[in-house]
């Protein structure tokens, strides 16, 4: 009996301590998620921006630059390990990334080209 009150007397008495912590963490798991998204959204407005720089032509507006960002850093996260090709470090990742915005972008424009 004294072994078990040993066990359940800090329980009972440090649970608001408990509750208190486990609320930081999850304000703290949510605002890291968040700075995550925002670091993600401005990398690949950069990115976006860049490839559209390279190919050149009709620009596709902040979030058409965001979204090839994104999306060609995906693509080229895929695609480029098939074909053998490994560039590490964080530069060549944004090398990578600006590689597939481009290749995102021609993709994208001949299949506008071939609707019309």
């Amino acid at each position: 009996m004294a072994r078990l009150m040993a066990v359940a007397l800090p329980l009972v008495t440090a649970g608001p301590a408990l509750a208190q912590d486990e609320t930081a963490q999850a304000v703290g798991t949510l605002q890291g998620g968040f700075i995550g998204l925002l670091i993600v959204v401005v990398i690949g407005a950069v990115v976006g921006w860049v490839a559209s720089l390279i190919v050149k032509g009709s620009g596709s507006g902040f979030l058409g630059d965001v979204l090839f960002g994104i999306g060609g850093s995906i693509l080229a996260g895929y695609v480029l390990p098939l074909l053998g090709i490994s560039i590490g470090g964080t530069l060549g990742s944004l090398i990578a990334a600006v590689i597939g915005a481009v290749a995102l972008i021609l993709i994208v424009r001949l299949i506008r080209k071939a609707a019309r």
